[in-house]
């Protein structure tokens, strides 16, 4: 069986073209002529041996090889510049001081650190997992360089929005709630200490739809969260990232529950400039950060519109 090996700047001018949302604008990131760009894309086409593109009135989306395509293409572009910086970025120094919201303590901190100790071993790398009150405070004061946590629609100096992910009812994974909207008592809600961003928000939607609620279980950590969740003392909410396989999604028709809203995922910066040793980390914060959020249902990110005005001559 013949391999196909894809050709590197192909997938970036393709990635770049989709982040972008028109190939136009990517050819002039990128240095290369419109016609340069259609044929590379063209390339691209034959190389998967299907259509990677579909009408979509006007302008054109992706098929569903074309999705997939986008998916590896982001990986294998990502896995190359990793390379590089390892190989060009040894000499990288300094320190960065990392924020993050809990949900990402134990999914996504893990990989960022090793990623970025690989490439960048003499960067030393201060990481807090605290609630996103502290972060903001933090950043803002300058005693943190960067955080990743969820937006409560106050946007600091420099503050980039990274994606949307939905918020969710969450349960135990086995066994019921005991409890329906249908039976007239208030819902049991089990929630961190305040402030909460989650819980008021939650609160709001469930007054809004005339379903009482109380505090059946409040827990200062994420984890103690998670145990009374699936102990079932109370339905909990939070979004789908993250989520520990001893508790599940509770769909809105499960209970009689309404839907809930998004929610806004956000990176602080404390300055304008970074050094580049945080400049680097924070990327490679959102490249794990977007493979997460793109496997989530109903999640995005940002900078991508679902069709490109875009004609392959």
């Amino acid at each position: 069986m013949r391999r196909t090996n894809f050709d590197l700047d192909v997938l970036r001018s393709f990635v770049t073209g989709m982040e972008l949302g028109n190939f136009a604008k990517a050819a002039e990131r990128l240095g290369r002529s419109t016609s340069a760009v259609s044929a590379q894309l063209k390339k691209l086409e034959e190389q998967t041996g299907t259509p990677i593109f579909r009408k979509a009135g006007r302008g054109l989306a992706l098929t569903d090889a074309g999705e997939i395509m986008l998916a590896y293409a982001r990986r294998l572009l990502d896995l190359n510049d990793e390379a590089a910086a390892a190989i060009h970025g040894t000499d990288l120094e300094g320190w960065v001081r990392l924020g993050l919201q809990e949900d990402f303590g134990e999914t996504l901190l893990p990989e960022v650190l090793g990623r970025f100790a690989r490439a960048h071993p003499k960067v030393r790398i201060e990481a807090r997992v605290v609630r996103n009150a502290e972060l903001v405070e933090r950043v803002g004061t300058g005693k943190l360089d960067l955080a990743l946590a969820w937006s409560d629609g106050f946007s600091m100096a420099h503050t980039q929005r990274v994606a949307e992910v939905p918020m969710c009812w969450v349960a135990p994974a086995r066994g019921s709630i005991g409890w329906h909207a249908e039976s007239g008592e208030p819902m049991p809600l089990a929630s961190l200490e305040a402030p909460c961003l989650l819980r008021t928000i939650a609160t709001r939607v469930l007054d809004h739809a005339g379903i009482g609620w109380r505090i059946s279980f409040i827990s200062p950590s994420l984890g103690g969260l998670w145990a009374a969740t699936a102990a079932g003392l109370g339905v909990a909410v939070r979004t789908p990232l993250g989520l520990p396989d001893k508790v599940r999604i509770l769909t809105p028709a499960d209970a009689g529950l309404p839907a809930l809203p998004k929610l806004d995922l956000v990176l602080h910066r404390a300055e304008a400039e970074s050094s580049p040793a945080t400049e680097r980390l924070a990327s490679i914060i959102l490249q794990a950060v977007r493979q997460t959020v793109e496997a989530t249902p109903n999640s995005r990110t940002f900078a991508e519109p679902a069709a490109q005005e875009i004609v392959i001559a």
